[in-house]
């Protein structure tokens, strides 16, 4: 027992040294946080490739969350914490779990400088994405996969001749504006027909024309939202189709760049109702008493009474730009869109006290490399706070450093 004794006081001597006590330290954060963020028995799926250097550095064990900076990739397995250098892209974070809900079903994609058309004058467009499933995950992760394909094949086969070289140089630039916002509205809405297609012609297990074993009733039955915000040096243009939401924090003030697509919408009602479809109320207002919302891409058996068709927004970017958020409505169901704006604004503000906090604290810094990243965490903390039963996916952009 002496033995047992001098040798566990040797033990404590050695770990009290301050390597040692940073690195408990760093770790006892890290496990709260992850034990803070409850997950689903169900493996995450990996960031998009596009999002790392070396697609083998990604384990296929179970995620209980991915996190996402400006320049940084880190996915917390366990507890430990891969990171992957991502070059050339503008600063952002990402958090993405499975919260209180048996299954993953949402999915998020981010393709930094996806391609350079000459609608945007041979300049970068950045892409990002919140994906939203029901009735299965197959057809998010389906968009996550597709979706960005679909765009940027219809953005490189735009011609952007301007008008002066066409001989209509004394038209307005009003006219001009117009005719951009057409060719973006065009090429939106048929990438996003092509994805429902796609999504309609898919089995959950992958096949093409559901020649396959599968229940066809259960893969029909299979939709998502999908927000896609496309940046550019002047411009935010965001397409939705659904109930997840983008929000562009200005000056403080929260500017929704998007309507969520409910059934009971004066509009969406009177359009479905047009279409011979109708609104019943169980458990809120749902599409001939089954989908909660108005719009997404699938859901073969509730066509055309749901339709894929996105509502499309454009933003001049402005100096008091401070960051743009893309949620799916695990996040939107519990924050409102100024409550949401406030918290994101306060983590971006350079010398605020969230920030001098993560700062100083080593193991915080470690977990979250820039402050958008820290912005995504607490959006998606809060949530889980406030009782969320769905996945919550949350993007933050910060338009500052972008």
């Amino acid at each position: 027992m002496t033995d047992i004794c001098r040798r566990m006081l040797s033990d404590n001597d050695d770990e009290d040294s301050p390597v040692k006590c940073r690195e408990r330290r760093r770790r006892r954060i890290e496990m709260r946080r992850l034990s803070s963020l409850p997950c689903s028995g169900a493996p995450f799926p990996p960031p998009h490739p596009s999002l790392i250097t070396d697609n083998s550095q990604m384990e296929s064990t179970q995620r209980s969350e991915t996190v996402a900076s400006g320049n940084q990739i880190r996915t917390a397995v366990d507890d430990t914490v891969e990171a992957q250098v991502v070059e050339n892209e503008p600063t952002l974070g990402i958090m993405s779990v499975a919260g209180r809900s048996r299954d993953m079903e949402d999915a998020v994609a981010v393709r930094t400088s996806l391609c350079k058309p000459e609608i945007n004058n041979r300049l970068p467009v950045h892409y990002f994405a919140v994906y939203d499933g029901h009735g299965g995950s197959h057809v998010a992760a389906l968009c996550r996969e597709r979706m960005h394909v679909f765009l940027e094949g219809e953005l490189m086969r735009v011609d952007h001749t301007d008008n002066v070289e066409s001989g209509e140089g004394n038209s307005s630039s009003g006219s001009r504006e117009r005719e951009w916002e057409e060719k973006w509205r065009s090429v939106l809405t048929r990438s996003f027909s092509s994805m429902d297609e796609a999504a309609l012609s898919t089995c959950a297990c992958g096949s093409i024309g559901f020649e396959c074993a599968c229940n066809p009733v259960e893969a029909a039955l299979g939709g998502s939202t999908a927000v896609v915000a496309m940046l550019t040096p002047e411009n935010i243009i965001v397409a939705n189709c659904g109930d997840s939401r983008a929000v562009l924090c200005r000056g403080g003030m929260a500017i929704p760049l998007s309507v969520d697509h409910k059934p009971d919408r004066s509009d969406e009602l009177a359009r479905i109702e047009a279409a011979g479809g109708h609104v019943i109320y169980v458990n809120g207002a749902r599409v001939e008493g089954i989908l909660a919302m108005s719009r997404a891409i699938g859901d073969k058996y509730l066509k055309p009474f749901v339709t894929s068709e996105p509502e499309i927004t454009f933003t001049k970017r402005e100096p008091g730009d401070e960051c743009l958020i893309l949620a799916s409505d695990g996040l939107w169901d519990v924050l409102s869109s100024d409550l949401a704006c406030e918290v994101a604004s306060e983590c971006l503000r350079e010398g605020s006290p969230t920030t001098r906090t993560q700062r100083e604290d080593e193991g915080a810094g470690a977990l979250y490399p820039s402050r958008s990243v820290l912005a995504a965490a607490l959006l998606t903390r809060l949530a889980l706070a406030r009782r969320s039963a769905d996945n919550i996916s949350v993007i933050v952009v910060d338009l500052k450093r972008s």
